[in-house]
Order: structure tokens, then sequence, then C-alpha cells
């Protein structure tokens, strides 16, 4: 059971982490926590925007959509590797997913099929929002990647985790993509590589 850091130690972490952060509008504060607890927290999700445009992908993911009242994230991972932080707490990222694969991302340990969707994941894990239009052919500049790996070991760092807390939203969610583009392992991989 781990306690989600302080917006400042989030902070923190990522810059120790050689991030470039960008802090938008009242990030700490803005958030969902009204709906549910934030926490514990377990591990840290990916996923694509399927939008195109630093600018108005980072105000989509701050603000919500109609349907979908944000934040949708922690930050927002843009193509030239910059984190954008969007808000701190609660928010509507990972929705509904697989008990079983809470269970392994707990223990630290491969994960299985994602075939339910019956726990709260906006609870348990923080999430990043990484700039693509999740088509399979927009490019994943190598910065952005680098980025999206730096972020995850920073979060797994300040909460003494393993790479093994890291998942794709493909992989909490059934019939969910994202990320589309390079594969979890690889990535998981990287962040390996970062917290050796």
């Amino acid at each position: 059971m781990a306690s989600p850091l302080s917006a400042k130690r989030f902070l923190g972490a990522l810059r120790d982490g050689g991030l470039a952060v960008v802090q938008v509008g009242d990030w700490t504060t803005h958030n969902r926590n009204h709906k549910g607890p934030w926490g514990p927290v377990h591990g840290v999700m990916i996923h694509h925007t399927v939008t195109r445009g630093t600018a108005a992908t980072v105000r989509l993911c701050r603000d919500g959509h109609e349907n979908l009242p944000g934040p949708l994230c922690h930050g927002v991972i843009a193509k030239d590797g910059t984190v954008h932080l969007v808000g701190y707490g609660r928010a509507n990222h990972a929705g509904r997913g697989d008990d079983d694969v809470l269970r392994a991302v707990i223990a630290e340990r491969s994960l299985p099929p994602d075939d339910e969707a019956t726990t709260d994941g906006n609870r348990h894990f923080y999430g990043f929002e990484c700039e693509n239009l999740g088509d399979g052919e927009d490019p994943w500049p190598e910065v952005q990647l680098e980025a999206i790996a730096k972020v995850a070991a920073a979060v797994c760092r300040a909460h003494g985790w393993t790479h093994h807390s890291v998942i794709g939203h493909r992989e909490w969610q059934p019939g969910k993509v994202d990320p589309r583009g390079f594969t979890m392992a690889s990535m998981r991989e990287r962040i390996a590589g970062l917290l050796r």
C-alpha cells in the first residue's frame, strides 16, 4: 500500500529524473477527488491521446470534454519530451479494469490478460497521456519515448517500485488499444534500464 506522493514530491521526482516540466495553472489542486478516493497508488499507466498539437492536447487533457470532465491524466508527455502537469489527485484516465491485473501490478509480476472491468483504476494509478494520434502510423520521436521512460522511472523510484509497476491502458481495460505504436514490454525494458 502506497500513499500518493505530495504534489511537491511528485514535481521534484520528475525534475530529478532529468525531465523538462511545465506546470499548467492550478494543477496541484485540479482533480476529481470529490468523485472518490485517490490511493493507495500501485503503479503508472501510459496512454496515447488521439490528438495532434501540443497546446490543444494539453488543454483537452486538463479540461476534459462534454462526456468526460478533466483532468484526464496527471501529465501530458509532448512530442518534444516536455511533461505538462495538468492535474494532481484522482483523474479520469484509467476507468474500470481488471482486478487480476491490479494484483499482478501490486505483486510486481507478469500481467495476466485483462478480461474484466470491475476495479476502479483512477484510484490506483498515476496517469500520463502521450501526444500521438494512436493510429499506428504517427511516429513516436525518440525524445518522447525516452521521456515516457524517465517519467515512469521517476515515479517508480520515488515509491520504491520496479518496472513491473508500469502498464499500458490496453493492459488494464478490455477493448483499449493505447498506447499504440510501441510495445509496453519494450518500454518496461527502458524503464528497468533507467532504474538500474
